[in-house]
């Protein structure tokens, strides 16, 4: 870590019109800093939706604490408001609302519920580069966010990620516990004008992006706009397309908000085919077509239901839009060819299975 990493942090924190960008070694890693940073410790609860990858929710175990899912609002599949207050205790600290496939939550709701019961919001925004909420962009809304440089996003550095804060104190904090507790310009010692002594400040993590990486991200960077604009392009056209067939449900952006499209979430009316999401996956496969599923919710992963105690029903509109959801191909080298090969595919087996 040295100027190219800080140089990739100024030129982010500019992007997103944060005061602070942290560079990290991955959005897990984010999530686990800006735990930290808030003071999250052992017997805290932390709201986190039941869709979403288990990084979301693991992080919060690392510090001892307790991942509360909550269910998810059935025409985003974001995080449920309504939920999210049903499940506050007098345990929980903080929430981490999650961007589902980069279009935004309802961050009023949720800040107003944070301001009301006195909690942290942590947006985890891996999938919402750049996508805004109100005219805000995501990154500049919340006390912390946390974004990810995955190789499946839209913005890459092979694996890295970044924390973005307007506050002072968490910025000094997450660039100390990134490295070791190592005081932060401890990467100077090894340049003309800096010292062998260094002092460590806590008990932090290896947790730094190289300047290889950093490097990387400073090209993507510059390309995240036009990189938005193919996949908003994509979208649309499979939106078009999409829309007038009955047994297929289209993303649902609300007006207020801009989506980075980093997924395209296709639901089924399963009671108008003669097929289940499983089978539609593997004839779209035979047709070509390479699709996925985000995500399983977390209650039904054996981990969270053995040590947490969940158990299939639970949250039940997670669960019933897991069984009819479907990803398809978006990424914005697709050309026109393979973004109508789509296309035919999904409308094909719509057609032939349709009841």
């Amino acid at each position: 870590m040295g100027p190219k990493t800080f140089e990739f942090e100024r030129q982010f924190a500019q992007y997103i019109g944060a005061s602070h960008a942290v560079a990290v070694s991955s959005g897990t890693a984010a999530l686990h800093l800006a735990l930290e940073a808030i003071g999250i410790k052992h017997d805290d609860e932390v709201l986190v939706p039941t869709t979403t990858f288990t990084a979301t929710a693991e992080v919060v175990t690392y510090l001892g604490a307790k991942p509360v899912l909550v269910d998810v609002d059935p025409h985003t599949l974001n995080a449920d408001p309504i939920d999210i207050e049903r499940k506050i205790t007098p345990h929980t600290k903080a929430i981490i609302p999650v961007h589902l496939g980069g279009t935004p939550c309802d961050m009023a709701e949720i800040h107003d519920l944070a301001a009301q019961h006195h909690l942290h919001v942590i947006e985890d925004a891996a999938h919402s580069l750049p996508a805004a909420y109100r005219g805000k962009r995501v990154g500049t809304i919340s006390e912390l966010t946390a974004f990810s440089f995955y190789a499946t996003k839209t913005l890459t550095t092979g694996e890295g990620g970044m924390v973005t804060t307007e506050n002072n104190e968490y910025a000094k904090r997450l660039q100390v516990m990134r490295l070791h507790g190592v005081a932060r310009d401890a990467w100077n010692r090894y340049s003309s004008e800096g010292s062998w002594c260094y002092e460590v400040l806590g008990a932090g993590f290896k947790y730094n992006l190289t300047d290889l990486q950093s490097a990387l991200g400073i090209v993507q960077l510059a390309k995240c706009d036009a990189m938005n604009l193919a996949r908003r392009s994509i979208a649309q056209r499979y939106s078009s397309a999409f829309r007038s067939i009955e047994s297929l449900q289209i993303p649902s952006v609300p007006a207020d908000r801009e989506s980075s499209w980093h997924l395209f979430v296709l639901r089924l009316h399963l009671d108008q085919l003669r097929i289940e999401r499983n089978q539609f996956i593997r004839e779209l496969a035979e047709r070509g077509v390479s699709a996925s599923v985000h995500f399983i919710p977390l209650h039904l992963q054996p981990l969270y239901q053995r040590d947490y105690g969940y158990k299939s029903g639970d949250l039940p509109v997670a669960e019933r839009e897991y069984y009819r959801c479907l990803s398809l191909p978006i990424y914005p080298s697709m050309c026109g060819e393979e973004v109508e090969q789509v296309i035919w595919a999904v409308s094909d087996v719509a057609s032939m299975w349709s009841r």
